[in-house]
């Protein structure tokens, strides 16, 4: 048997490296190579790579986004139990036909929520990052999506899409088989989207709700929008011939409704806590039990209430 030298060794190994991390890179923010939540539609099998279901009880209850081969990025209030009690399912297209897309089930072997969430709804710092037990194996249905770096900006009336499983209206559930749905949304800047939301606002709500951490989409009238069980799951945007995780699905008063637009994580404002809790990430860093708080039933939250029922580095966009 031939032995490698071992500063040869070391070349294939840094290559090997340096060649999965441009294979990341090139792979995040694309959709699968198939060929499009309330008032949007069926998507098609392997257009949306990324998304993925966290499933509490072996039910879907939160959508979330894979970020690289091993991490999700979600909403913090999708994880406020036990950990052993999450998994995650990547590569779903329909949730109640086993036999669609490149489906498999990983459990979590770390959760953390960004320290800001304080357990209710509308809070700040509604993101999370969870990783997955195992590796996941890319393939055209399973692929992560991009990250912004810090300083990208999502202009006013930008379209964007959000996908997930829930709710087709308010109360009505997703029909067999549950196929993912998906829906244009254009961007919302926070200051018209306060403006929206005092008007004829609800008497617990903040008078500003939509906070700097927060972005915001939907249409003036209503109409289309995410809803409950959908929380977690990804808004995306496109940038020349990539998608851009934008936001995580977190928080809104009903569901479509006029004057009430979508409000969402956003990524880029919390995009150097991702990367650092990337690199470093240890038990000791995260949460691996229960959350801080169960968080108040004020029909915020965009996930099922039960029983009902992030390979990419972060880049700069121009």
């Amino acid at each position: 048997m031939s032995i490698v030298p071992p500063f040869l060794a070391m070349g294939l190994l840094l290559l090997a490296v340096l060649q999965g991390a441009a294979r990341s890179e090139t792979d995040c923010g694309q959709k699968g190579y198939s060929t499009r939540i309330v008032g949007g539609q069926p998507a098609n099998d392997g257009e949306w790579p990324w998304q993925v279901s966290i499933l509490q009880g072996g039910k879907h209850i939160c959508g979330g986004s894979l970020i690289n081969e091993q991490w999700v990025l979600t909403a913090a209030h999708c994880l406020t139990k036990n950990m052993d009690e999450y998994d995650v399912e990547v590569g779903a297209y329909q949730l109640q036909n086993p036999t669609s897309g490149d489906r498999r089930i990983f459990t979590m072997s770390h959760m953390c929520s960004n320290p800001a969430y304080d357990g209710n709804e509308g809070s700040s710092g509604d993101i999370a990052l969870v990783k997955l037990s195992s590796p996941v194996n890319f393939t055209s249905n399973v692929l992560p999506i991009c990250l912004p770096d810090s300083s990208v900006q999502f202009a006013d009336g930008e379209p964007c899409w959000v996908t997930g499983w829930g709710q087709s209206q308010q109360d009505v559930n997703l029909e067999y088989p549950q196929t993912l749905r998906e829906v244009e949304v254009p961007i919302i800047n926070r200051d018209a989207c306060n403006a929206l939301f005092n008007i004829n606002p609800e008497p617990d709500l903040d008078p500003n709700p939509v906070k700097e951490d927060m972005i915001c989409a939907g249409y003036e009238e209503g109409g289309k929008d995410a809803c409950q069980g959908d929380s977690g799951g990804p808004l995306v945007c496109p940038r020349e011939d990539r998608w851009v995780l934008a936001g995580v699905v977190s928080w809104g008063e009903g569901c479509a409704k006029a004057n009430r637009p979508g409000v969402y994580a956003s990524v880029p404002y919390y995009a150097n806590w991702i990367s650092e809790h990337l690199q470093s990430m240890s038990s000791a860093d995260c949460r691996n039990g229960a959350g801080d708080g169960e968080g108040k039933n004020s029909g915020l939250s965009r996930t099922f209430p039960l029983p009902l029922v992030l390979g990419c580095l972060a880049f700069a966009l121009l």
